[in-house]
């Protein structure tokens, strides 16, 4: 059977993300301080963008894409431009802008006479990384360059609470070295400051601070190396028979315990600063609440006269550099109705948002109503996907506090009043009834879900679980205070 090559037309639909599609949805997720930082760049890439003044009309600050012919040539635009006789670059003054490069003349005296004076309290100095830390104690140490090198290669494998996240006879095997040269040189960096680095476990952590300290022949030393699983247990009573001792001087030696650092690196741990500010701001006027983007910093952009006035030259402006302008001009359309459009749909979602939390804003935590992203969606006539996008990494400020716009949105837990309760309103009623409880007999899951289901909320003991971890807050027994 032979094989033929044939040309045939076939018609299909696919969906495609355009350049201004890509562009929208990229702005729409991103928050303020990122956008304002996007549209810094992009006025500096693109010559056809420039900021408008806050006095000047926003009549010319968005050229429609459908009001530019074909030639470059804008429609109905009632804008005053410059003469055509004149050239676009006859207003720069060439000389001046440059005025700085034609002066040959060395200066002697100082460039600004008012530039502020250098001061130390103006430097910012980073904060050394606890590997930063440990290296520069090896290196004024006075040893062998053998034990420099397997020193260097222990520090290097620490985790960032200062635990040692290898085998001594694996790090042996890596660099060739003897294992007891790789034993006795983490016995030696075990005691560099902070006290506890460097150890493979939590028990040899503890052990490392309590020998800092002088107390390796202490009750809180035997505690740690023969009964740290009762320990977590708090099972005190059991320690003191172990131990044959009273209950008193256990909790004496459990108090220095406690005094300890289970993650010495921490110390060290710097995290960056992340600075909050609201995308939207919720006011209430006159009994009902009001919606207001944030806007302070944002730049006004609109199209550059002078590049728009070389466009309509026409014959007088290289074909390189009309198609060049051409290209930007339409980035710079894409770009200033992208903007707008993701304005109008944050203005959407909040005001969707305060609409279904009204409650909240008047009464506190106790009121906030379940929602999902479908329940904006459906309001606002819009795909989930995108409300998903409007309030991820979002703020709003309200009168009850900043809060991340994702906040408002999560699962429901019936009622017996037939009207479903928020999943944050239930873990403030757990939290509240474990900070109430007596502490030493401290409520289960069980006894939580009972108290609950006695209010009318219909909830199973996993759920309390579920809840209770998620606030990070451990089980009965771990809750429960020594008798």
């Amino acid at each position: 059977m032979a094989l033929e090559q044939k040309l045939a037309l076939r018609l299909q639909q696919r969906l495609v993300m355009t350049p201004a599609l890509q562009m929208a949805i990229r702005l729409l997720q991103l928050n303020k301080l990122e956008l304002e930082n996007v549209l810094e760049q992009e006025m500096v890439e693109n010559p056809m963008l420039e900021e408008r003044e806050g006095s000047e009309e926003s009549v010319d600050a968005i050229v429609p894409p459908d009001e530019v012919g074909i030639e470059g040539q804008e429609k109905g635009d009632t804008e005053e431009f410059l003469p055509e006789d004149v050239n676009s670059f006859d207003e720069i003054n060439i000389e001046a802008y440059f005025q700085d490069y034609y002066d040959a003349q060395p200066r002697t005296g100082p460039v600004n006479e008012h530039r502020d004076q250098l001061q130390l309290e103006n430097m910012l100095a980073a904060r050394p990384t606890m590997e930063q830390q440990l290296l520069w104690q090896l290196g004024m140490s006075d040893t062998s360059p053998l034990k420099m090198e397997i020193g260097q290669a222990i520090i290097g494998n620490f985790d960032e609470e200062g635990y040692l996240t290898v085998d001594t006879d694996e790090l042996a095997v890596l660099g060739g070295w003897p294992v007891a040269a790789v034993e006795s040189t983490l016995k030696w960096i075990q005691t560099f400051d902070p006290p506890g680095v460097a150890a493979r476990n939590l028990r040899e952590c503890l052990l490392l601070q309590l020998e800092h300290l002088d107390a390796s022949q202490t009750l809180a030393y035997r505690i740690v190396d023969k009964h740290l699983d009762l320990l977590i247990d708090r099972a005190h009573s059991d320690i003191g028979r172990r131990c044959r001792v009273n209950l008193a001087e256990v909790e004496s030696a459990v108090a220095l315990i406690r005094s300890l650092n289970p993650k010495p690196g921490a110390v060290y741990a710097t995290e960056p600063s992340r600075y909050i500010v609201p995308d939207v701001t919720v006011i209430k006027d006159a009994g009902t609440y009001r919606v207001v983007l944030n806007e302070d910093g944002l730049p006004k952009l609109r199209i550059s006269r002078l590049y728009r006035h070389m466009l309509r030259s026409g014959g007088e402006v290289p074909k390189e550099t009309s198609d060049y302008l051409h290209t930007k001009l339409k980035s710079a359309l894409w770009l200033i109705k992208s903007f707008g459009q993701r304005q109008r749909t944050i203005q959407l979602v909040a005001e969707s948002i305060v609409k279904h939390q009204v409650a909240f804003l008047e009464d506190g935590l106790a009121e906030l109503r379940p929602l999902v992203l479908r329940d904006v969606a459906d309001d606002i006539e819009m795909h989930v996907s995108t409300v998903s996008r409007v309030v991820n990494g979002k703020f709003m400020s309200t009168p009850q506090g900043i809060l991340e716009m994702r906040f408002f949105f999560h699962s429901s837990i019936g009622h017996s009043n037939g009207l479903d309760v928020s999943s944050v309103s239930v873990k403030e009623n757990i939290r509240k009834l474990i900070a109430t409880e007596d502490a030493r007999k401290p409520l289960s899951d069980a006894r939580i879900a009972t108290a609950l289901t006695e209010g009318g909320l219909q909830i199973a003991r996993r759920t309390v679980a579920k809840y209770r971890e998620q606030m990070q807050i451990g089980a009965s027994k771990f809750r429960r205070a020594p008798r």
